[in-house]
């Protein structure tokens, strides 16, 4: 079967990872795959090698432009590369700027198209674009039941759930090896956050969270990873360094980290924060996991439906800073947190996940919901 998957970026946002480790599976499994993305500032490839064949797009900066008009441009350019490609059995995009430039290209009628997550937009041409891409698709496939039953709730339609996979034994041999000591030697016995300073992560609630957690005598760096996203988030960075400078708190941001360093870093956390106010499933928690880390989750229904009983939560709500301490401070203080037991159930939760499993799931859903075998 010929694949192609789409994706809007080569940085390591979750799509995007989900969408390079599908592929190489559906590669393992026989396929004839190959990955097609959008490409920022010059990028000629993506953050990791890739062993199926890959088409970048590349979006030349335009010094000025508004984050929407950017957007808009990326999908015409696509849309305009992928009008020249050659015919395949299965087109399937990941988000929704890649569902309408496949859709502007060859049509909607045979197009699969991923929610890995509901995005919120205001602006008109991009709340336009988000509703294009769960309406028109032929099939849509979901990540968790929770995203599966938002969609079904907004617009009716019943979506596979198809979720994601982890490379747990990438994250695991990072810890057996020690890859996570030099880490640990540079920061100390750190709170890592992986995903960058956004809305969606609860960055402003982990740092009000922080300063509770010093209140309670605890000492430990929060330390932020990741980032690279389309979104213009300066506005929020700039409110969330303005708390932690009001609160005393100062967050060790690293920005994107090479590829072959994360999991030396995500194995060497004492504890993995999660406090993300919206998630489709949770992949960099998964990979925590997976290195033995415990986990810290803001309580929302998917990160229930995905992680029962691997993962602390903190309830949502109003007092959430000072509940989210308290977990934090559970772990840190080497309390009543579960240890080692929590500690199996998350590796193995996160070995479970399979990406060769993942990969049969399309396969099926392809073939059901497409009519190729």
């Amino acid at each position: 079967m010929r694949i192609r998957l789409s994706t809007y970026s080569t940085k390591p946002r979750g799509g995007v990872v989900h969408t390079l480790a599908l592929a190489e599976a559906l590669a393992r499994a026989g396929h004839d795959v190959e990955v097609w993305a959008l490409a920022r500032g010059g990028d000629t490839a993506f953050f990791r090698s890739v062993s199926v064949p890959i088409r970048l797009v590349d979006v030349p900066e335009i010094e000025g432009e508004p984050v929407g008009d950017r957007i808009l441009r990326s999908i015409d350019l696509l849309a305009e590369a992928l009008a020249d490609a050659a015919p395949v059995d299965v087109r399937h995009a990941q988000d929704c700027l890649t569902a309408n430039a496949e859709g502007a290209a060859g049509g909607y009628g045979d197009l699969v198209r991923t929610v890995h997550h509901l995005d919120e937009f205001t602006t008109p041409s991009l709340v336009a674009c988000h509703e294009r891409a769960l309406v028109e698709p032929a099939s849509l496939l979901c990540v968790s039941e929770a995203v599966a039953a938002e969609v079904h709730a907004g617009w009716g339609r019943t979506a596979p759930v198809v979720g994601n996979g982890v490379d747990a034994a990438r994250f695991a041999s990072a810890a057996s090896s020690g890859a996570g000591r030099p880490w640990r030697e540079r920061l100390g016995s750190y709170v890592l956050a992986v995903g960058g300073i956004e809305p969606r992560k609860g960055t402003r609630d982990l740092v009000a969270a922080m300063a509770a957690l010093a209140a309670r005598g605890v000492a430990a760096p929060l330390v932020v990873a990741g980032g690279d996203t389309l979104f213009d988030y300066r506005p929020y960075r700039e409110e969330v360094f303005t708390l932690a400078a009001s609160l005393g708190v100062e967050p060790v941001v690293l920005g994107p980290v090479d590829d072959g360093e994360l999991p030396g870093l995500v194995a060497g956390a004492s504890v993995f924060a999660f406090p993300s106010t919206k998630e489709g499933f949770g992949l960099a928690a998964m990979e925590a996991l997976a290195a033995g880390v415990p986990v810290v989750a803001r309580d929302l229904p998917v990160l229930r439906e995905v992680f029962a009983g691997a993962v602390r939560f903190a309830p949502d709500g109003p007092g959430f800073a000072e509940a989210y301490a308290g977990e934090l401070a559970a772990v840190l203080s080497g309390g009543n947190d579960g240890g080692p037991a929590r500690a199996a159930v998350g590796r193995a939760l996160a070995t479970s996940h399979s990406w060769d499993t993942v990969a049969a799931a399309h396969l099926a859903a392809y073939g059901s919901r497409v009519g190729v075998g």
